[in-house]
């Protein structure tokens, strides 16, 4: 089992300038949502670390909280701690499993004194979801193997864990016998994952990928390599980046199939215009010829969001 280094003070949580966002309690359960990358800096000599208060990164962590987190909101009250991030510069010539051995400790004490201070004051005792993507789910994969495994008190009440845009591996689960990947579309208690690329990525090395990689499908949630239609995706939510208007598509423009061998969702149907070329501020593409890591969230909104209505449902009955 990994154990991992809390470096120096995590921010303080009790300042609310430290917190995204704080709901108003409506529903039952909630959810705690870790951005994606939001810090990009490839300037010589640029930190490898944000600070907690970086504008940048929060303009970038609210952009992405709309995007993202909103899928949740039908549901869950959800939280969202701003935390110290790696800059993506640097984190991009990491390979997958390197980065998440030496991810950024002081964001590791920040999400881990942001989750201590949400479950003293702010959880009531309500079962939750764990949300995140990219930079935001390796992050999530540490708090599911340390946090929750020092808290069990807390994790006999996650109802899932969407651990999206970042590798969840086999291995993990066998070093971590508290974990479950989940096998269809309701159970609970589970962490769910999946990296979207197009096929022509396949033998491509990317940032996001470890060995023994896992993922379900976010149409038909099976865990084979059954085909699903963008007939039977339920709806995609997309944003024009020029006027940041979102456009909703029913059914979505994705299709999902499984590839069981590399652990990915492989998408057919998406215009080359989503393919993600290169990351960020002219940093080189480490994702892939064919990644579609940008779409995560956004090709198969709809059928995430009726999924967590339907785990958190399921939950609430027992």
């Amino acid at each position: 089992m990994k154990n991992y280094e809390l470096k120096g003070v995590s921010s303080d949580y009790s300042q609310k300038e430290n917190w995204m966002h704080i709901p108003e309690i409506t529903k039952e359960a909630d959810t705690i949502y870790l951005y994606p990358t939001a810090f990009i800096d490839p300037s010589p000599g640029a930190p490898s670390m944000s600070t907690i208060d970086d504008e940048s990164m929060h303009a970038g962590a609210q952009f992405m909280f709309g995007r993202q987190a909103t899928a949740f909101m039908e549901s869950t009250n959800v939280f969202a701690p701003y935390y110290r991030q790696g800059n993506l510069a640097v984190l991009a010539g990491m390979a997958a499993e390197e980065l998440i051995e030496n991810l950024h400790q002081e964001g590791r004490t920040d999400v881990f004194g942001a989750l201590d201070y949400y479950f003293e004051h702010y959880n009531g005792g309500r079962p939750f979801i764990l949300a995140s993507h990219s930079q935001g789910s390796s992050m999530t994969i540490i708090v599911l193997e340390e946090y929750m495994r020092e808290h069990p008190e807390y994790y006999e009440r996650m109802i899932a864990a969407y651990v999206l845009g970042f590798s969840v591996t086999q291995d993990d689960l066998e070093e971590n016998p508290h974990l479950k990947f989940a096998e269809g579309a309701d159970d609970t208690g589970v962490i769910i994952s999946w990296n979207t690329e197009g096929p022509e990525n396949k033998g491509s090395e990317s940032l996001l990928l470890r060995p023994n990689t896992i993922a379900i499908n976010p149409i038909n949630w099976k865990r084979d390599d059954t085909y699903a239609s963008r007939e039977e995706n339920m709806g995609s939510r997309t944003m024009n980046m020029e006027t940041g208007e979102y456009s909703i598509t029913k059914p979505g423009i994705a299709d999902a199939r499984l590839d069981t061998e590399r652990g990915t969702v492989i998408c057919t149907t998406l215009p080359e215009a989503y393919v993600t070329t290169e990351a960020l501020n002219g940093i080189e593409n480490p994702f892939g010829p064919a990644s579609l890591h940008g779409m995560d969230y956004d090709a198969y909104y709809f059928n995430l969001q009726a999924n967590v209505k339907t785990r958190v449902e399921k939950f609430l009955a027992k």
